[in-house]
C-alpha cells in the first residue's frame, strides 16, 4: 500500500496531499467507490452536503474498519449554513449524515457574496474549531478578495481553500495569496473535466517520456507545486494508478511545457455568481 505524503496545516494538523473526490457520485456509487479507494490506500476523502452522498461516504468509512485517526474526512455546507448559529447546525447535520463524531476539515462550499453572510459562517466555524468538533476549517471557491475580508473581519485565515485548479487553470494569483497567508491550496477537478486535458499532446508526450499515464503526470504536477489534489473516478482500476505518482519527478523543462497550457482563467466557475 502506497505511503501518501502529507502537508502540515497552520495549526499543526497533517493533511494527505492526494485524496479521493466524490462529486458527482450518488450515495450507492459513493459507498462503492470510497470503499475501493480506502482499500487502495487513500486516506483523504472529500464530500459535501451539495453532493447528497455523505451517507454513502459514511457507510464506506465505517465499514472499512479504519480508525478515525488514520483518515482525513472533508465535507462542506451550503449557503443555508451561512451564519454563526447556522454554521454550527450545518456541521451537526454533516456529522449526522456521515455518522461520524468529528470532521477533519469543514469548508464553506461557496462564498455566495450576494447572500452576504459568509463572514458570519466563518465566525461559526471558528467556534467549531475551538470546541474540537472539527480539526481544521477552510473554504472553497473563495477569491483573494473574499479571503481578505475574512482575515480583516476576524483576524483568522482559513487553513485551506479548495479551488478549481489544473494545468489549464493554474490560478497563480490565488496560490500566491494563499502562500502569503499560510493557506493550503487544494485542487478540485485536478485532472480537468472529461478527458480533454489528458489528451493534450504536451501531457501525452511527457507521460511517454517518463513511462507514466497522462493522469499521473498531471497529479504529480499538483504535488510538485505543493498542492493537495482530490481526483475523482468511477473506475476502480484507476484508483491505484492515481496513487502511483510519488516516484515521478517532473523536470523544470516538463513544468515549463505544462505552463503553456494556461488558459488564463477561461472556464473558471465564477464564485461571484455560482454557488449553492
Amino acid at each position: 500500500m502506497p505511503e501518501i505524503p502529507s502537508v502540515g496545516l497552520r495549526n499543526g494538523v497533517e493533511m494527505p496531499v492526494l485524496g479521493f473526490g466524490t462529486w458527482p457520485l450518488d450515495e450507492a456509487e459513493a459507498e462503492r467507490m470510497v470503499s475501493a479507494a480506502l482499500e487502495a490506500g487513500y486516506r483523504l476523502i472529500d464530500t459535501a452536503e451539495e453532493y447528497a452522498n455523505e451517507r454513502g461516504v459514511g457507510r464506506a468509512i465505517r465499514a472499512s474498519g479504519i480508525a478515525p485517526g488514520e483518515l482525513f474526512v472533508t465535507t462542506k455546507f451550503n449557503k443555508s449554513g451561512h451564519g454563526v448559529e447556522e454554521a454550527q447546525r450545518a456541521c451537526a447535520d454533516n456529522l449526522e449524515r456521515l455518522g461520524l463524531e468529528r470532521i477533519d476539515l469543514l469548508l464553506i462550499h461557496w462564498p455566495n457574496p450576494g447572500h452576504g453572510r459568509y463572514v458570519d459562517a466563518w465566525r461559526g466555524m471558528l467556534r467549531l474549531l475551538e470546541d474540537g468538533t472539527v480539526r481544521a476549517i477552510g473554504v472553497s471557491n473563495f477569491t483573494p478578495e473574499h479571503l481578505q475580508r475574512l482575515i480583516d473581519e476576524t483576524g483568522v485565515a482559513p487553513h485551506v481553500n479548495q479551488i478549481q485548479l489544473n494545468p489549464y487553470l493554474p490560478r497563480t494569483e490565488e496560490r500566491r495569496f494563499h502562500e502569503t497567508h499560510g493557506i493550503v491550496t487544494e485542487s478540485w477537478a485536478p485532472i480537468g473535466s472529461g478527458r480533454e486535458l489528458l489528451r493534450e499532446p504536451v501531457i501525452e508526450t511527457i507521460a511517454r517520456e517518463h513511462g507514466k499515464t497522462p493522469a499521473q503526470v498531471v497529479l504529480r504536477w499538483h504535488g510538485q507545486l505543493g498542492l493537495v489534489a482530490i481526483p475523482r473516478t468511477t473506475t476502480p482500476s484507476r484508483l491505484p494508478e492515481n496513487l502511483d505518482v510519488f516516484d515521478l519527478q517532473l523536470t523544470p523543462e516538463d513544468l515549463d511545457r505544462l505552463a503553456t497550457l494556461d488558459r488564463h482563467g477561461a472556464g473558471i466557475l465564477d464564485p461571484e455568481r455560482f454557488g449553492h
